[in-house]
C-alpha cells in the first residue's frame, strides 16, 4: 500500500506517515484528514513514498483525500519548504498559515451557488484548471463525478441543454466544478477581453514613460526594480501600464499593499482601467466564505489582478507574470508572531522562482533595498516630479515649541494655518501617531500612573466612552474617580490622542466639519470606504489621524498638514526609528498639494535644527540614507551584517533569561557568529507573559542559516515546559 507523508499544523517540523490507499505522485499537493491521536486534523500530502521508517504497527491509515478543490501546485509548496527551511518554523504550521481557513478544516469545502446562472443558452467545457485533474485523483466510489469528468474529458464542449434532465446531483458536481474554476459557461477566456476601456487615461511624462519601457524590456524574465518616485510621481499609473502588458499575454499579476485601507482605493482605480477583468482583494477584512471564493479564483487562474496585504504571498497563482510591493518600505509586510515571514523577501523569490520581474515601489526604499540599489543587485528607476502638470511638492516648515507653547498640543502659527486654509475652502490634516484622548492617566498629588495589569505599558484614557484601555493587549476598566494609592480625586489625563485633538480643534473651530480617522473609528466594515467617498466629496474640512491617513492616499483638496509629536521617535533605543520616522513624515507630506493646490506642511518641533527634518524640509532622502547607512556600517547593522533573534517568553522573566543563557551557552564556538547578551524586551511584560531575547547575527546569510539550523536543533532539545520560544530571522523589531 502506497505511503503518504503529510504536513500537520502541529509544532513539531516534520511529516507524518500514513497508508494511503490508491494514492499517486497526482495526489501530492492535496487536503487530507488523517488521524493523529485521538483527534482528526486537515493535513496537506507533500510526497508519495514506497516506503517508511515507522513500524508497521505504529502506522495509521489516512481516513480521506479531499478532491473538492484541485492540489497545491508544486511551486506553491516549494515556497512553503523555503520558508520552513529559512524562517525555521515548523512545515506543517507554515503551510496551514498561508490557506484560507476553510482549508484548515478536517471537513469539505461548501461553495456558495451561482443561483443567477442558467446553461440552456451557454456551452459548457474544461478550463486549463480542469484539463489539469486527473481522473485518478477522483477516488473510484465516486462514480458520478468520474463519469462526468471522462464526459467533459472526451468532448471540446457540451451544450448546457444536454444536462437538462440528468440528475441534481449532476448538476450540483457542474456548480461546485464552475466555482471551482474547472467548469466554465462562458466563451474560452481571450486577453482581448481584458481591454483597457478608461477613456481618462492620463498622459504619461517622460520619467514615467521610460520607467514603463524599460522595465517591460525585462517582462519575461526575472529582475528587481526599485522604482523610487517622489510621492505624487505616479507610481500608480506606471503601475497600471505594466499589468495592461501583462493581462495582454493573459498572465496573473500580485499586487501587495502593507494596509488593508490601501485597497479600497487602489481596488476602485483598478476596476476603473480594466472593468471587464475578473480582480480579487485578499485581506484579513474578509469572511472565511469570502477569502476561500477569491483565492480559489486565484488558483484556478480565473482571477487575473490579485490585490492583498502580506498574507496574499501564498496564494497559488498558475500563470504569474508580474509581482508589484507598493510601499515596499513598511513594516506591516513583516509577520511579527506565528511565522514571522517578510512578505516582501518572500515575493523577491517568488518572481526568481518563477522567472518573472518584481517592482518594489516607494517614495523612501527601506536601507536595505537602497542598499541593493547602489550595489548593482536591484535596478533602480527613479521619478523625480510630480505626475500632474502644475503639481508641486510642499514647502515643509518647522514651528519650534519651545517659542510658541501648545495648548492641547496646537500651536499658534498651526491654528493661524488652518483658519487661512478653511477660509480658502482647503482641506486639512493633523496627523498625530496616537488614538484615543490620552495616552496617560496622571495623579498629580502622588504621580501615580494607571497601568495595564498584563502590559508594561500605560493605559490610554477614551474619555468619551470613560475607560481606560491598553493598546497592546486589549484590557479595560472603567474610569476610576480617584487616585487608588492616595485618593486625589483630581486625576489628570496627560498628553495628546486623536480624540483629544479634535475635539480641541472643535472648540476652535466650531464650523468646521471634522473626523477623526483612526482604528478605533475604521473599525467597522466598509467604514474606511465611507470616510474616503466623504473626503472626495469634500465634505469634511479638517481630517485627525494616524498613520492610517499616510500611506497611498489620494486627497486633491488636500493643502495643509500639521504634525504633532513626531519628537518621540527621534531618541529611540530602536536603530530603525530614524529611518521609520523619515518614511512616516515623507508620507504624510506627499498627501499635500497633490493637484493643482499650494500645499504646506507644518512640523512641530522643540529640535528644528535636527539633521531629519534638516534632511525632509529639503525632501532629500538619498542624503539622508546614505548618512544612515554609513552609521550603520559603522556601527556593525543591517543591511551590512545578517540577524536573527531568538525571543522567549514565560511568567517570570528569571525563567526567560535562565533558557536564554542555555542557549548562548549552546551557541558558542561557531565561527563567524557574533552572539549578544541576553536581555529583557524593552516591553518587559506583555499580555501576562514577560519577555526577552537574544541577539545573533553575521556577515555572512550562508553561515548564519548553518548555524539556525543546528542551533535550532539543540534549543529543542532543552526542557521547556514553562516557557514558549521562536525563531526570528531578519527581525524588523528587537
Amino acid at each position: 500500500m502506497p505511503i503518504v507523508r503529510v504536513a500537520l499544523n502541529v509544532p513539531v517540523d516534520t511529516l507524518f506517515d500514513y497508508y494511503a490507499e490508491h494514492a499517486s505522485q497526482e495526489n501530492i499537493g492535496l487536503r487530507v484528514s488523517v488521524p493523529f491521536g485521538k483527534r482528526q486534523l486537515a493535513g496537506i500530502i507533500m510526497e508519495v513514498v514506497a516506503n517508511t521508517e515507522v513500524t508497521p504497527e505504529k502506522l495509521k491509515t489516512i481516513q480521506s483525500i479531499f478532491t473538492d478543490n484541485p492540489p497545491l501546485p508544486k511551486k506553491l509548496l516549494d515556497l512553503f519548504t523555503f520558508c520552513n527551511q529559512y524562517y525555521h518554523h515548523p512545515i506543517g504550521m507554515v503551510i496551514m498559515n498561508g490557506l484560507p481557513a476553510a482549508l484548515r478544516t478536517t471537513k469539505p469545502i461548501k461553495l456558495q451557488k451561482d443561483r443567477s446562472a442558467t446553461w440552456n443558452n451557454t456551452q459548457l467545457h474544461l478550463t486549463d484548471a480542469g484539463k489539469q485533474i486527473a481522473l485518478s485523483s477522483i477516488p473510484k466510489r465516486q462514480r458520478i463525478a468520474r463519469s462526468l469528468l471522462v464526459r467533459f474529458q472526451q468532448a471540446d464542449s457540451i451544450p448546457g441543454e444536454a444536462f437538462k434532465e440528468d440528475s441534481s446531483r449532476i448538476k450540483q458536481l457542474i456548480q461546485q466544478w464552475r466555482g471551482l474554476g474547472w467548469i466554465n459557461t462562458n466563451a474560452p477566456h481571450s486577453a482581448q477581453d481584458n481591454t483597457v476601456i478608461d477613456s481618462n487615461i492620463p498622459t504619461l511624462t517622460v520619467e514615467q514613460n521610460h520607467a514603463v519601457n524599460t522595465i517591460l524590456s525585462t517582462q519575461n524574465s526575472y529582475q528587481v526594480w526599485l522604482l523610487h518616485g517622489i510621492t505624487g510621481s505616479g507610481k500608480t499609473e506606471v503601475y497600471l501600464r505594466l499589468i495592461a502588458a501583462v493581462l495582454v499575454q493573459d498572465k496573473q499579476t500580485l499586487v501587495l499593499v502593507p494596509e488593508i485601507n490601501l485597497t479600497p482605493q487602489l481596488e476602485a482605480i483598478f476596476h476603473n482601467r480594466f472593468p471587464y477583468t475578473n480582480l480579487i482583494s485578499l485581506h484579513s477584512g474578509l469572511n472565511d466564505t469570502e477569502r476561500l471564493q477569491g483565492w480559489l479564483q486565484a488558483q484556478t487562474g480565473e482571477a487575473k489582478i490579485i490585490l492583498g496585504t502580506r498574507l496574499s504571498i501564498f496564494t497559488p497563482l498558475p500563470n504569474l507574470g508580474l509581482i508589484i510591493v507598493d510601499e515596499e518600505h513598511d513594516h506591516s509586510f513583516k509577520q511579527q508572531d506565528g511565522l514571522r515571514y517578510s512578505a516582501r523577501d518572500l515575493a523577491i523569490f517568488r518572481s526568481k522562482q518563477v522567472n518573472i520581474p518584481i517592482i518594489l515601489g516607494s517614495a523612501t526604499p527601506s536601507l536595505e533595498s537602497y542598499h541593493n540599489a547602489i550595489t548593482g543587485r536591484y535596478r533602480v528607476i527613479q521619478l523625480t516630479s510630480r505626475a500632474i502638470k502644475n503639481a508641486a511638492l510642499p514647502t515643509i516648515q518647522t514651528i519650534d515649541t519651545r517659542i510658541y507653547k501648545t495648548f492641547n498640543g496646537l500651536s499658534q502659527p498651526l491654528l493661524q494655518a488652518l483658519r487661512t486654509n478653511l477660509s480658502e475652502q482647503q482641506q486639512s490634516i493633523i496627523f498625530i501617531n496616537r488614538r484615543g484622548y490620552a495616552p496617560t492617566l496622571l495623579c498629580k498629588s502622588c504621580t501615580w500612573t494607571a497601568a495595564c495589569v498584563r502590559c508594561s505599558s500605560r493605559l490610554v484614557v477614551h474619555l468619551r466612552d470613560k475607560d481606560l484601555r491598553c493598546h497592546y493587549c486589549g484590557h479595560q476598566e472603567h474610569l476610576p474617580i480617584h487616585c487608588p494609592e492616595c485618593g486625589n480625586q483630581d486625576l489628570t489625563p496627560f498628553g495628546q490622542g486623536t480624540q483629544r485633538v479634535t475635539e480641541t480643534l472643535s472648540t476652535y473651530f466650531p464650523n468646521a466639519r471634522i473626523l477623526r480617522i483612526d482604528r478605533d473609528s475604521t473599525r467597522r466594515k466598509d467604514a474606511w470606504r465611507s470616510i474616503l467617498q466623504k473626503i472626495h466629496k469634500q465634505e469634511i474640512d479638517i481630517l485627525v489621524g494616524t498613520q492610517i491617513l499616510a500611506k497611498g492616499h489620494d486627497f486633491p483638496n488636500l493643502s495643509l498638514i500639521g504634525i504633532l509629536n513626531s519628537d518621540n521617535s527621534l531618541y529611540s533605543t530602536d536603530f530603525r526609528a530614524s529611518e521609520r520616522l523619515f518614511a512616516q513624515l515623507m508620507q504624510i507630506s506627499g498627501r499635500a498639494g497633490r493637484s493643482n493646490n499650494k500645499g504646506q506642511v507644518l512640523i512641530q518641533t522643540e529640535f528644528p535644527d535636527h539633521p531629519l527634518y534638516q534632511a525632509l524640509q529639503r525632501q532629500n532622502f538619498d542624503a539622508l540614507a546614505k548618512n544612515l547607512l554609513m552609521e550603520r556600517k559603522i556601527a556593525g547593522f543591517p543591511p551590512y551584517v545578517h540577524q536573527a533573534v531568538l525571543r522567549a517568553e514565560a511568567h517570570r522573566i528569571e525563567t526567560v533569561i535562565g533558557f536564554l543563557n542555555t542557549a548562548a551557552d549552546l551557541a558558542k564556538g561557531y565561527e563567524s557568529i557574533e552572539l549578544f547578551d541576553p536581555v529583557p524586551a524593552q516591553m518587559l511584560r506583555l499580555k501576562g507573559m514577560e519577555r526577552g531575547h537574544l541577539l545573533v547575527q553575521s556577515a555572512s546569510r550562508k553561515q548564519l542559516q548553518i548555524f539556525l539550523l543546528q542551533w535550532q536543533k539543540q534549543l529543542s532539545a532543552v526542557p521547556t515546559q514553562k516557557i514558549r520560544w521562536v525563531l526570528d530571522v531578519d527581525p524588523v523589531e528587537l
